[in-house]
């Protein structure tokens, strides 16, 4: 009994059925973790360029502009406008504008406005439109739902209190004189 036992088993170790099965098993997870990472990545990409050209479109405008005090809203609005494929941008974009000194620069506050779902609506925190020749700082923050939440990357997303992610964008510009 001992003795076919050993044959059995010896004729199973040697047999190369069901190899490529094991391997399929044991790789299959890591390339579709590379896969929808890929992916995760992709988008998120794209809407930091889109919100980067939106930008790049209004501070131009702003800079060019009829010297007129630019508005918050309207900023806001030559931003979505011009930020292509970005999910509701009006409801999820944030802007804040300051004047910075050149001798002592100064920056935005360290911690970025963001909207968040899961709080009460905020009044515009920092938004002042600046005079002729004077550096200004613009800082867009937008917000968005993965879409993978749970898989590789992510999960290891910063989100807020509704799931969502932040994309900030940050650029300077100096307002032209009239």
């Amino acid at each position: 009994m001992i003795r076919k036992f050993r044959s059995l088993l010896g004729r199973t170790a040697r047999e190369e059925d069901g190899n490529a099965t094991i391997e399929f098993v044991l790789l299959f997870p890591i390339y579709l973790s590379f896969i929808v990472m890929s992916v995760e990545l992709g988008f998120i990409t794209m809407r930091h360029t889109m919100i980067e050209r939106g930008m790049d479109i209004a501070v131009r405008e702003l800079r060019l502009g009829t010297g007129t005090a630019p508005q918050h809203d309207e900023i806001k609005q030559i931003v979505c406008d011009n930020a292509l494929l970005v999910v509701n941008c009006e409801d999820n974009l944030r802007l804040e504008m300051d004047s910075a000194n050149l001798f002592a620069f100064n920056s935005l506050d360290t911690e970025v406005d963001c909207t968040d779902q899961s709080e009460e609506a905020r009044p515009v925190r920092t938004f002042t439109p600046g005079q002729q020749n004077q550096l200004m700082l613009l800082r867009a923050c937008y917000k968005y739902d993965p879409l993978f939440p749970d898989e590789v990357l992510g999960s290891a997303l910063q989100t807020d209190g509704a799931g969502q992610s932040a994309i900030v964008s940050m650029t300077a510009f100096v307002q032209e004189p009239i």
